[in-house]
């Protein structure tokens, strides 16, 4: 999608998937209550288009993609195991009492090939490159 429409550059629709949905449904909304479509440089916009285009991008998070992996933690059986947060990388003090020091964190936990001792269940990550590639690696953010 490139041009402009309604006055959005549509470019920010591939760099910004979150606040694209969130801009998207808003004017979804707009034009509910107007009973409007846009009027974009290629063709008119209406509402369905825009909220067939929103939950197709919820669908891509959450595994409708070509790797078949949500990009969202704990939601199906394939999604990211190696989220780069500290509070993920770093097993609990619960379980290891030692004080665990930046550079500790680093050397024990980041570099580990160990899948995260904690989840981060409900946080999406970054997501896959233009050609549909993700690399599941803590030094992947």
């Amino acid at each position: 999608m490139q041009g402009h429409c309604g006055g959005i550059n549509s470019t920010i629709f591939s760099t910004q998937p979150l606040l694209n949905l969130f801009l998207i449904l808003s004017y979804a909304d707009s034009l509910s209550s107007a009973k409007a479509t846009l009027d974009c440089i290629f063709d008119d916009v209406s509402l369905n288009d825009l909220v067939s285009f929103a939950r197709s991008q919820v669908d891509y998070i959450l595994g409708n993609n070509p790797k078949g992996m949500s990009y969202m933690v704990g939601f199906g059986s394939n999604f990211p195991r190696k989220v780069h947060h500290r509070g993920v990388l770093i097993v609990s003090i619960k379980q290891d009492k030692p004080l665990v020091t930046c550079q500790g964190g680093l050397d024990v936990w980041f570099n580990s090939q160990s899948p995260n001792p904690n989840d981060l269940e409900g946080a999406i990550v970054g997501g896959s490159d233009q050609s549909n590639n993700y690399d599941d690696s803590w030094s992947n953010f």
